[in-house]
């Protein structure tokens, strides 16, 4: 049975609260005080996003050389000596085309606003402004001193509270939340692609060297290549295994609308329940198109909903 997650700490009262004996306590569901998204968003999405962690930088050049890797063998080593023109262009073309929509989706999940809320907005002034009835509290974040909407959470990494924020990822030094779940999601499923597919042909090119000489099916030398194919193959399956499982879980959170922070507090649900298209369709953009596949489209999330200030 879920339990909600009771975050009291640095609550601001209706300034008409009347009597002292009514406790500092949670909103119930008809109490929480609906605010435009608009508001949230507008001091956060214009400046450039990017968060200066040694970690997660460290990762995110890691993931391009891995990627590159790929590339230099798959084309110089399986593809170019190959006496199948026909063969080569049309692997190479896939192999690239897939590998260079999965940087494309990792500089947007790494450089994306993944929903911050602005910092140091739980001013006396702006609380004043919301019109807080009698018995109305909302929540402040004590770290970023920002007021928290419902479905936020804290990270430590980029020091702000992120809208429905899934978790803090290294591999693309960012955090994963509402706006940018979408290219975290084509990430993995790109370098889950790519990594198959570069399974597959180091299998058919140890099959052709075995059957040919090994001198002719490279233009290195054979130990040279077979570390270099073992390597690959190594690096390909790992990361087959990892992604794969990463976008699973994704699309699973998505489509039941639970982040995996939520599911790891056990949280309770206080948001309307939605149909899993209808879920869908909120991460990657009304309507259903070839668009969702992009890492260059621009999610249109439709009417903007409206967010609750507590936690």
């Amino acid at each position: 049975m879920k339990s909600p997650v009771r975050r009291c700490r640095d609550v601001e009262q209706g300034r008409n609260q009347a009597g002292a004996g009514m406790g500092t306590t949670c909103l119930q569901a008809d109490q929480r005080i609906p605010i435009s998204k608009d508001v949230i968003t507008a001091s956060s999405t214009s400046a450039m996003w990017f968060i200066r962690d040694a970690c997660g930088i460290v990762c995110a050049v890691i993931t391009w050389l891995l990627v590159l890797y790929a590339e230099f063998v798959v084309l110089f080593v399986m593809l170019l000596p190959s006496k199948n023109l026909i063969y080569s262009i049309v692997n190479g073309t896939l192999f690239n085309t897939l590998a260079f929509f999965a940087l494309a989706s990792h500089l947007r999940a790494m450089c994306t606003d993944p929903g911050a809320v602005p910092k140091g907005n739980a001013t006396k002034e702006y609380i004043e402004s919301l019109q807080l009835k009698p018995g109305q509290v909302v929540y402040k974040c004590p770290k970023c001193c920002s007021i928290k909407p419902d479905r936020a959470h804290h990270c430590s990494v980029c020091k702000r509270c992120i809208r429905k924020m899934d978790h803090h990822c290294p591999w693309v030094n960012n955090c994963v939340g509402e706006n940018n779940q979408k290219y975290f999601v084509l990430f993995t499923m790109y370098i889950a692609l790519i990594s198959l597919h570069a399974l597959v042909m180091v299998v058919f090119h140890f099959l052709y060297c075995f059957e040919d000489d090994w001198t002719k099916c490279s233009t290195f030398s054979p130990p040279a290549t077979v570390i270099l194919l073992i390597l690959l193959c190594f690096e390909g399956l790992l990361f087959l295994i990892f992604t794969s499982v990463m976008f699973g879980t994704q699309v699973h959170s998505i489509c039941t609308d639970e982040t995996g922070i939520e599911q790891l507090k056990k949280e309770e649900r206080r948001w309307a329940k939605k149909t899993k298209w209808m879920n869908m369709r909120a991460v990657f953009g009304h309507p259903f198109s070839l668009l969702w596949f992009s890492p260059f489209s621009t999610p249109d999330h439709g009417k903007a909903e409206t967010y609750q200030y507590v936690v």
